[in-house]
C-alpha cells in the first residue's frame, strides 16, 4: 500500500504542468504605432530621407494649432526620436508641459550632413566627406518645414533640439542663419570642430543678426577641452554682442558625462519653452 501511494506521487510530480495548467487566451502581436513615419524623396539631398512625426493625445480632439519641435538625429532606429518623443508624451499626459508636435529629422552621414567645411588638416585627413552643413540646411528649409505645415497644424513656432554633432550644427545655424528657427536648443555641442573656429567667429556672426524674438539655450556636460573652450568664448560672445530680442541662456551641466546628459537637459529644456498652460 505504501509503496502504491509512493508511486502515485512520484507520477504526479513528473507530470508536465503544461498538461494540467490551462493555456490562457491572447490576440496578437498587434504592431504598436506611435509616430506617423514618411521618407521624404529629397531633391537637395539627392535620395529618400526618413521623418517622423509624434502628434500630442490631444492632436485628434479639435482644430489647435502647435508648436514644432524639430528634432535632429531624429530616426527611429539608433537615434533619438523616441527618447525625445517619449519626453514630450510624459510632459503632455503629466500636465508638465504644454503640447507640441515633434518631427525627428533622420541624420544620414552625421559627419557630413552636421559639420561646416573645414581646414583643419586632421579633419581633412580623416573625415573627407565632412562639411555638408549648409546642404542640410536647405533640406529642412525648402523641403522638410514646408512638409510638415502642409500637412499638420502647426502654429508657426518652431524649435530646434539636438546634442553633440546635432548641437553643433545647432549653434551654427543660429550663428549664421539665425531666422530659420525660433528658439534653438543645443546640448553638449561639438564646439571642437575645426579649432574651434565657429566660436571665434561668433562675434563678428552675432554683430549681423537682426533684432527678433529668439530663444537660445545652452549647456554642457564634463567635457573639458576644447568642447569647453569653444563654449567659453561663445558665451563671452553673447553677454558683450547679443542682439536685441535674443533670450538666452548657458546653464553647464559638469556633474554630467557626454552620454548622459541629453535626456535630464532636454526634459528641463522644453518644459522651460513650453511651459503648462495656466489652469482656469
Amino acid at each position: 500500500m505504501i509503496a502504491r501511494v509512493l508511486a502515485l506521487a512520484v507520477a504526479l510530480l513528473l507530470t508536465p504542468f503544461a498538461a494540467t495548467a490551462q493555456t490562457p487566451a491572447f490576440e496578437g502581436p498587434t504592431p504598436v504605432s506611435i509616430a506617423d513615419g514618411y521618407h521624404l524623396n529629397s531633391a537637395v539631398m539627392g535620395q529618400p530621407r526618413e521623418i517622423n512625426v509624434w502628434l500630442p493625445p490631444s492632436y485628434a480632439e479639435g482644430q489647435r494649432r502647435y508648436p514644432v519641435v524639430y528634432l535632429l538625429d531624429g530616426g527611429l532606429v539608433a537615434q533619438d526620436f523616441h527618447h525625445i518623443s517619449g519626453l514630450a508624451q510624459l510632459g503632455s499626459i503629466s500636465g508638465m508641459m504644454d503640447d507640441v508636435i515633434v518631427v525627428g529629422v533622420a541624420s544620414g552621414d552625421r559627419r557630413n550632413e552636421l559639420t561646416a567645411p573645414a581646414t583643419d588638416p586632421e579633419i581633412l585627413a580623416q573625415i573627407p566627406t565632412h562639411g555638408g552643413s549648409e546642404r542640410f540646411r536647405r533640406f529642412l528649409t525648402d523641403e522638410v518645414q514646408p512638409f510638415i505645415d502642409g500637412r499638420y497644424r502647426t502654429s508657426g513656432e518652431t524649435a530646434v533640439i539636438g546634442e553633440s554633432l546635432a548641437a553643433l550644427f545647432i549653434v551654427e545655424t543660429f550663428l549664421v542663419q539665425p531666422t530659420l528657427f525660433d528658439r534653438y536648443v543645443a546640448i553638449s555641442p561639438s564646439l571642437w570642430w575645426d579649432r574651434e573656429k565657429l566660436s571665434k567667429d561668433a562675434p563678428a556672426l552675432l554683430a549681423a543678426h537682426p533684432q527678433g524674438d529668439r530663444t537660445l539655450l545652452l549647456t554642457i556636460a564634463n567635457e573639458g577641452g576644447q568642447m569647453q573652450s569653444g563654449m567659453n568664448r561663445l558665451v563671452r560672445a553673447l553677454r558683450s554682442s547679443a542682439p536685441r530680442g535674443l533670450v538666452w541662456d548657458y546653464q553647464p551641466r559638469h556633474d554630467e558625462k557626454h552620454s548622459t546628459i541629453y535626456h535630464g537637459a532636454a526634459m528641463d529644456f522644453l518644459r522651460r519653452l513650453y511651459p503648462a498652460p495656466a489652469e482656469d
